[in-house]
């Protein structure tokens, strides 16, 4: 009876512990696929944020990724074999990023990965894939640090020194902004990084940053730090964050009469964002990927196509995961059999591939050189202000 009684809480563990696995591929959409997939399967892996303070991030991504997945499968998959997704939930903790890229690899085989969106939980997957050469594409970690863990981790987004030149340069030139303050998020590597590289180009264009405070993530009272920031009569606000955050931020910000226009990056395109915000984030710009108001036909076509599965509109984080998956097709499309370090060798070959963000071109660090667009926060819709090239 004793052996009973300590057999029946392992037992229980065990299920519980196929449980989480199994809501977490779900979360996805993927989870079906065997350990390491059939000889007529390619078994791909992703991680990603699908719950948690960032879960828009993980769920559009990964939209965007079986959209990928789903077209190529129906015009016969890859070399005959049909792509398969193995997708698990990291919860946005960059422990979680660890763990499930540990397991994609060593338990499920997978021939290649796919995620994450915050560089924080890419910098803690990426050394495992690089240990384990199995090539790695993240579609939106913006941090250069990604990149620099090896060979086989790449990216199709634009890096953060880019995009805080970007935005400096149009706080500098288009607002004609003479003094920013700045708010970032000390716990994300994303947020620190941009707010250092706005911070130098700023002042190489002559501008002054009058304050540069912070906050952590998971924080919710911002007043403090706001009401330094109203004492130095900025002319805008850079706050390089997530929308969970970044929306707190705005609606308190005007709460305490500040004015002026709030900045940030990519880390804001959410659909939760004016849902945090509401009227408060109305007027404020971010850099982003692309935008919905492009007339390019293959925009347009995959904004069509996107609609019509998932009921909304495609956020920047959905296209990039679209345009990850796709350069990878096509990697795999061009090697002999399909190897690891084949797959490595074609992503770092892939130039001028259009996808729906622009052309993307791997450069010798790994990463997407492509332009960047500014939009104006205007409810649910981003506004297409300009574009600002490499």
């Amino acid at each position: 009876m004793f052996k009973k009684l300590l057999a029946l809480p392992l037992a229980l563990a065990v299920v519980a512990s196929v449980g989480c696995t199994r809501k977490s591929d779900q979360a996805a959409g993927g989870g079906s696929a065997s350990a390491s997939g059939s000889s007529n399967e390619i078994l791909v892996g992703e991680f990603g944020s699908f719950t948690g303070g960032e879960a828009t991030f993980g769920i559009s991504t990964s939209n965007g990724i079986k959209m990928a997945f789903e077209e190529a499968n129906a015009k016969g998959g890859v070399k005959g074999k049909k792509l398969v997704l193995k997708s698990l939930d990291n919860q946005g903790k960059a422990e979680e990023a660890a763990s499930a890229v540990t397991r994609l690899i060593t338990q499920d085989h997978v021939t290649a990965i796919l995620g994450e969106v915050a560089s924080s939980r890419s910098l803690a997957a990426a050394p495992i894939a690089q240990q384990n050469k199995i090539p790695m594409i993240t579609p939106s970690s913006t941090n250069p640090k990604v990149t620099e863990v090896g060979d086989y981790v790449f990216r199709v987004c634009f890096i953060d020194p880019f995009q805080g030149t970007v935005m400096a340069k149009f706080a500098s030139e288009n607002l004609k902004a003479k003094k920013v303050a700045i708010l970032r998020d000390v716990k994300s590597d994303y947020s620190v990084g941009l707010a250092d590289y706005f911070q130098k180009k700023f002042k190489e264009l002559g501008g002054e940053i009058v304050i540069d405070t912070s906050f952590q993530s998971g924080d919710i009272d911002f007043k403090a730090q706001l009401t330094q920031i109203k004492a130095t009569k900025p002319d805008a606000v850079y706050v390089p964050g997530y929308y969970t955050e970044v929306g707190l931020i705005a609606r308190q910000a005007r709460q305490l009469g500040i004015e002026v226009p709030l900045l940030g990056g990519d880390g804001w395109d959410s659909s939760k964002l004016y849902e945090i915000g509401g009227k408060a984030i109305n007027g404020n710009y971010f850099s982003n990927h692309y935008t919905t108001e492009s007339t390019d036909p293959a925009v347009s076509d995959f904004i069509k196509k996107y609609k019509e599965k998932y009921g909304e509109t495609p956020d920047a984080l959905a296209a990039l995961g679209y345009d990850a998956a796709k350069v990878l097709i096509a990697a795999m499309e061009r090697t002999a059999d399909l190897k690891p370090e084949q797959i490595r060798d074609e992503i770092a070959k892939t130039k001028d591939f259009q996808v729906v963000t622009g052309k993307i071109t791997i450069d010798d660090k790994r990463n997407a050189v492509k332009p960047a667009v500014i939009v104006k926060v205007d409810g649910n819709v981003n506004r297409f202000v300009t574009t600002i090239a490499p």
